[in-house]
């Protein structure tokens, strides 16, 4: 699958992206990082995230080569699968971020990146998981092409705690689809809707959940 000309073409709004999840990180995600942390974010994209977040050191893993020309110079970079990161030492991560992710891969392949999530994570390390929900959308879960797998929040907990990991937080309803849907577009109004949890019930199609090792 050409995964370059399918992200060209599906984030064609990057530097409206990188002031949106600027917000995201700064209003919400950076409350579960502390500042002494290594993280790692598996599946980058163009480093909405990790170039956002602030912690000591910063990791971020995709198959795209393109991702790397996005990241922040102190980013270190690998151009890998999530099932096999061998370059990553065992028991040396602090905190994993996952946005939008695991419906990329086949059922085997999540079976393989939670059993090197355990490997990599320190005692007591957290995987923060931002997951499109198919019970919440199950008519528009398949618009995109590279979807494979259908994820919700409970297959998620059921495979987690199946390899000793423990549900920390879940937020069922939390972010909207997708930022090409319903996803305010003024930053004023991302802001505001991330102060008022009332409104995730009515637009929030992604889940929010934090497993610990």
């Amino acid at each position: 699958m050409n995964l370059k000309k399918i992200y060209q073409e599906r984030y064609d709004d990057l530097k409206w992206r990188q002031k949106l999840w600027q917000v995201l990180v700064e209003s919400f995600f950076q409350q579960f990082i502390n500042k002494k942390d290594t993280v790692v974010d598996i599946g980058c994209g163009y480093g909405e995230f990790i170039n956002q977040i602030r912690c000591r050191k910063k990791l971020a893993v995709d198959l795209n080569t393109e991702a790397k020309k996005h990241l922040k110079q102190e980013i270190i970079f690998y151009r890998a699968s999530s099932t096999k990161m061998p370059f990553l030492k065992k028991n040396s991560i602090d905190k994993i971020f996952v946005s939008n992710f695991f419906e990329h891969l086949t059922r085997s392949d999540i079976i393989a990146t939670i059993k090197e999530f355990k490997r990599i994570l320190k005692k007591g390390g957290q995987v923060l998981i931002l997951q499109p929900n198919i019970r919440l959308i199950p008519n528009d879960y398949w618009q995109f092409f590279d979807h494979l797998t259908p994820i919700d929040d409970r297959a998620l907990e059921e495979i987690f705690l199946t390899f000793g990991f423990k549900l920390k937080k879940r937020i069922l309803r939390f972010l909207p689809y997708t930022t090409k849907s319903n996803f305010p577009r003024a930053i004023s109004l991302v802001k505001l809707y991330l102060k008022l949890p009332f409104f995730w019930h009515f637009f929030g199609r992604q889940s929010f959940l934090i497993f610990e090792k």
